[in-house]
C-alpha cells in the first residue's frame, strides 16, 4: 500500500463552474483518487475554493453583496455541486481560511529572509473614473500576442501568455468600462523568481514522465525571450491575505494584500490543516512535510494548461525558496481545453453547460462518463450534443446497462432471484477469463499512468467482452437443451456484474453502487485474480433485478437541450 496526496486546481469562487472546468482538474483527480482507494492505497484528496483577488470582488459587486458574504454563499454552492458530481474530496476547503492566512504570511516571511522578495516602486494603472489603482484583473484589452480582445491584465485566456497591464492594447477598466487610465507610482513586493531559474530547471528535469504539455509550458516560461521573470506578489485590494512577514507587520505595505496567485497554491497545504480542524484527520504534516513523514508520499496535481506556469514555477519557488522541508509535487497532470459546440466554454460569458444545469437534466454518471472518456489530454476536445447522445446511448445504455438487465431478468425468469447452481467452465468461459485478465491489467496500467481516455477505452472494451460472451454463449438458447450449462453461464455473468461494479466505480460511482446493491453484496475487492473474482457470488446468493441503469437520450431531448444551451447563461 502506498500513500498518495492528490490536489485539484482550486476553482475560483466567482460563480458556478462549467463542464470544461470540471474535466480540466476536479473530475480526473477524483477518478484517480477513487481508483487508488479501490486498490487499497491510502489517499488524501484535497481541493478548495479560490476566494481572493479581483474575480471574487467583481462577482460580489455584481451580486450586490459584501465579498465575504458572497464567498461564503458560493462555497456552499460549489461544495454541494461537487457532491452532486460525486467528487470524493477528503476535504473541500477555502483559501480565505485562517490556516491559509497564517501559512501565506509564514512563507512570505521565509522568502524575505532568504532574499527572494524585494520591494519595488513601480508605476501602476490608476483609473480616474473609479478613483483607485486597478489590479491586473480589473483591466481588459486586446492581447498584443494573439489579438484576443478580452485579454486580462495578467494573462490572456486565449493564448495563455503572461501579460502586464501596460502590454494591453486599448485597455479599459472592468469596473466602469472607462478608458481614462493613467500610470501612477506605488510600491509592491516582487518574488525574485529569476534567482531560482537554474534550481527550478534542475528540479523539473528530475520529474519523471511528466506529460509533454506540462513540461513544454514550463520550459517555455523558463527559457523563451528574457526567461523567467520576477513576479509581483502584492495588490492594492481590500479582500485577501494582509501583507505581513509571518506574524510581524511589513512596513510600507499597509493596506495591501498578497496576490491571489501567491496564496492560492499555498491553500493546498492549508487545506490539510483545515481537514484536521474539521475532525476528518489527525496529522496533516505527515502528508506535507518531509521531516514529518511525507517523504514516502507521492503527490499528484491536476489542472488545466493555463494553470501550469504557476504550479511548475511560481509555487515551487515558494516551496524551494522557503528552505523548509515541504513536499514538492511528483507529477502534474495537465489538460487542454474542452470547447463547446464550435466555441469556448466561458464562465465570464456564461457560454456552455454549467455544473448545476447539467445535474438538472441528467444524473452525474452520464456526465462523468462522457467527460472522462473524451478528456482533452493530447489536444483540445469538443462537446457536441450529438456526440454526447451517441456515447451515452451506446456505451452506457446499450453495452453496460443492457448487459445487466438481460442477465438479471433472464436469471429471474429461469432460475429465480438467486445465483444458480452451476456446471463447469468450458472453452468460451476460459477464453473470456483470459481476455478479461489481459484487459483489466491494461486498464490498471493506464489508470496508474493517469491516461484517462485510454483507461475509459479499456473499460469499455471490458464491458463489450461480457456482451460478446453473452451473445456467443446464448444462455436463453442453451437453457432449452442444457439447463445446467445455462446456469453456469448465468452464474458467471452475475459475477461479472459485480466485477464491473468494482472496476467501473472510479468512472460511474452511482451505477457501480446500484450494481453492487442489486447483487446484494458489499464485496468491492479488486479482481487481482479474475477467475477467483468470478466466483465470489456463490450458488444460492440472492440478487434483485435493478432499475434501468441508464436511460437512452432521445432525439427530442437532445434537440431541446441543444436549443436551451445555444446562447449564454443570464
Amino acid at each position: 500500500m502506498a500513500r498518495h496526496l492528490i490536489t485539484s486546481a482550486i476553482p475560483y469562487i466567482n460563480g458556478i463552474k462549467h463542464l470544461g472546468n470540471l474535466v480540466g482538474s476536479q473530475l480526473p483527480a477524483d477518478l484517480y483518487a477513487r481508483y487508488l482507494r479501490g486498490r487499497g492505497h491510502e489517499v488524501l484528496f484535497l481541493c478548495a475554493t479560490d476566494e481572493h483577488g479581483t474575480p471574487a470582488e467583481l462577482a460580489a459587486a455584481k451580486a450586490g453583496k459584501p465579498v465575504a458574504e458572497y464567498c461564503a454563499e458560493m462555497w456552499q454552492v460549489q461544495d454541494k455541486l461537487g457532491q452532486g458530481f460525486r467528487l470524493s474530496f477528503d476535504h473541500f476547503g477555502r483559501s480565505s481560511s485562517e490556516q491559509n492566512r497564517k501559512l501565506t504570511q509564514h512563507f512570505a516571511g521565509k522568502l524575505y529572509e532568504a532574499g527572494l522578495i524585494e520591494e519595488v516602486t513601480e508605476k501602476q494603472v490608476y483609473s480616474n473614473a473609479d478613483g483607485r489603482f486597478l489590479p491586473d484583473r480589473y483591466i481588459e484589452g486586446t492581447c498584443p500576442n494573439c489579438g484576443f480582445e478580452s485579454a486580462r491584465g495578467d494573462q490572456c485566456d486565449n493564448c495563455t501568455k503572461q501579460l502586464d497591464p501596460v502590454d494591453l492594447i486599448n485597455p479599459r477598466s472592468t469596473i466602469s468600462g472607462s478608458t481614462d487610465l493613467e500610470m501612477r507610482e506605488t510600491k509592491h513586493l516582487y518574488l525574485r523568481q529569476s534567482q531560482m531559474k537554474d534550481r527550478l530547471e534542475d528540479w523539473i528535469d528530475t520529474r519523471q514522465g511528466w506529460p509533454v504539455l506540462t513540461t513544454s509550458i514550463a520550459k517555455k516560461w523558463l527559457n523563451d525571450g528574457d526567461g523567467l521573470q520576477d513576479r509581483g506578489i502584492t495588490r492594492d485590494l481590500d479582500w485577501g491575505v494582509p501583507v505581513q512577514r509571518g506574524d510581524a507587520p511589513w512596513p510600507g505595505m499597509e493596506g495591501k494584500v498578497f496576490y491571489v496567485w501567491f496564496d492560492a497554491p499555498i491553500e493546498y497545504i492549508a487545506c490539510g490543516a483545515e481537514w484536521v480542524e474539521a475532525g476528518k484527520g489527525d496529522d496533516w504534516e505527515r502528508w506535507w512535510r518531509t521531516d514529518k513523514g511525507a517523504e514516502d508520499v507521492r503527490y499528484t496535481q491536476f489542472m488545466g494548461k493555463d494553470n501550469v506556469p504557476f504550479h511548475t514555477l511560481s509555487f515551487p519557488v515558494t516551496i524551494l525558496g522557503s528552505g523548509e522541508p515541504w513536499k514538492l509535487v511528483d507529477y502534474i497532470k495537465s489538460f487542454n481545453y474542452l470547447n463547446y459546440d464550435g466555441g469556448q466554454f466561458s464562465t465570464s460569458r456564461g457560454r456552455g453547460v454549467f455544473m448545476d444545469q447539467a445535474l438538472e437534466i441528467l444524473p452525474a454518471d452520464y456526465w462523468r462518463w462522457w467527460l472522462l472518456s473524451h478528456a482533452p489530454e493530447s489536444s483540445d476536445a469538443e462537446f457536441t450534443w450529438e456526440n454526447f447522445q451517441a456515447s451515452v446511448n451506446k456505451d452506457l445504455a446499450d453495452v453496460l446497462g443492457n448487459f445487466v438487465s438481460r442477465v438479471t431478468k433472464f436469471c429471474r425468469s429461469k432460475f429465480g432471484e438467486e445465483v444458480p447452481e452451476a456446471g463447469s467452465y468450458g472453452p468460451d468461459e476460459t477464453a473470456l477469463i483470459e481476455t478479461l485478465t489481459t484487459r483489466i491489467r491494461s486498464y490498471e496500467a493506464h489508470m496508474e499512468s493517469i491516461e484517462v481516455r485510454k483507461s475509459s477505452n479499456e473499460l469499455r472494451a471490458i464491458w463489450v467482452a461480457g456482451n460478446e460472451y453473452l451473445q456467443t454463449a446464448a444462455p436463453w438458447s442453451t437453457f432449452k437443451e442444457d439447463p445446467e450449462k445455462a446456469a453456469m453461464q448465468i452464474r458467471l455473468a452475475l459475477n461479472l456484474i459485480r466485477l464491473y461494479a468494482v472496476i467501473s466505480a472510479p468512472f460511474i460511482p452511482d451505477a457501480s453502487a446500484a450494481m453492487l446493491q442489486a447483487m446484494q453484496t458489499e464485496d468491492g475487492s479488486w479482481p487481482d485474480d479474475v477467475n477467483q473474482a468470478l466466483q465470489i457470488l456463490e450458488p444460492g446468493h440472492a440478487f434483485t433485478v435493478p432499475d434501468v441503469l441508464f436511460a437512452k437520450i432521445t432525439d427530442d431531448q437532445r434537440e431541446e437541450w441543444a436549443a436551451r444551451f445555444a446562447g449564454t447563461r443570464t
